[in-house]
């Protein structure tokens, strides 16, 4: 559905797509009839909002829009190309049963017909759902503080495609063994397949704060799939 150009520069036909939902500014050009307009996450991921105070959701409403990516949807038939700020790109192709779950500022572009949702990064399981709910999501916040790592993070679901960014190429790690993959929070990119996703910490919080953040926090990733790293623990 994707196809990349280079290292930098994916394409797609909106057509044959079914529509692609891409962040804003990231169309470098296009070819043929393409309107494009603007496009929200629809829900957060369920996971135990539904008895939550009306001040509980309006702060994890506030955290939510300031965590995700603005996005465009492009519709019609043509050829567009996608890219953002020189930064190196990779193509997921969804299997039936998998879940993505991106970063919202790794993730360049998705098939408009892909299943997509906000949920919890601080503890989040392998078979969809909150991953915690708001409440996992708000003792997570001083983690995503010191870690420089949203609290939210987009999950994607169905059939399509989507390209993950990331500074300084890919690492794709397999998990499944019997050892848990520890990740730097900022170095994370996604996680595909049935992999759940836990934020510890390795020493005290006075520690972490006087230190800064670096391996204070870590990432534990367990189940069967994939983690991509970036090799950079730059912010994109």
């Amino acid at each position: 559905m994707f196809e990349k150009v280079n290292g930098k520069v994916v394409k797609v036909n909106v057509g044959m797509a079914g529509g692609v939902v891409a962040r804003k500014g990231a169309m470098l050009f296009y070819t043929g009839d393409v309107s494009f307009s603007p496009h929200q996450i629809a829900g957060t991921g369920g996971g135990g909002m539904g008895g939550m105070g009306g001040g509980m959701l309006r702060m994890a409403g506030r955290m939510m829009a300031g965590e995700h990516e603005s996005t465009m949807l492009a519709q019609g038939n043509g050829e567009v190309h996608y890219g953002l700020a020189g930064l190196e790109i990779h193509v997921v192709q969804m299997q039936p049963g998998a879940v993505l779950r991106v970063e919202a500022s790794r993730l360049l572009a998705n098939s408009a017909q892909l299943q997509s949702s906000i949920v919890s990064v601080a503890s989040s399981g392998g078979g969809g759902g909150g991953g915690g709910g708001i409440m996992g999501a708000l003792r997570g916040a001083a983690s995503g503080a010191l870690t420089g790592q949203g609290m939210f993070t987009t999950q994607l679901s169905g059939q399509g495609s989507a390209v993950l960014l990331a500074h300084g190429g890919f690492l794709e790690l397999q998990v499944g063994g019997p050892n848990p993959i520890v990740v730097d929070p900022q170095a994370f990119v996604a996680a595909y397949g049935n992999v759940q996703t836990e934020l510890k910490t390795a020493m005290s919080w006075r520690d972490a704060v006087g230190r800064g953040a670096g391996e204070a926090m870590q990432l534990h990733c367990v189940g069967q799939g994939i983690v991509y790293v970036q090799a950079s623990e730059e912010k994109l």
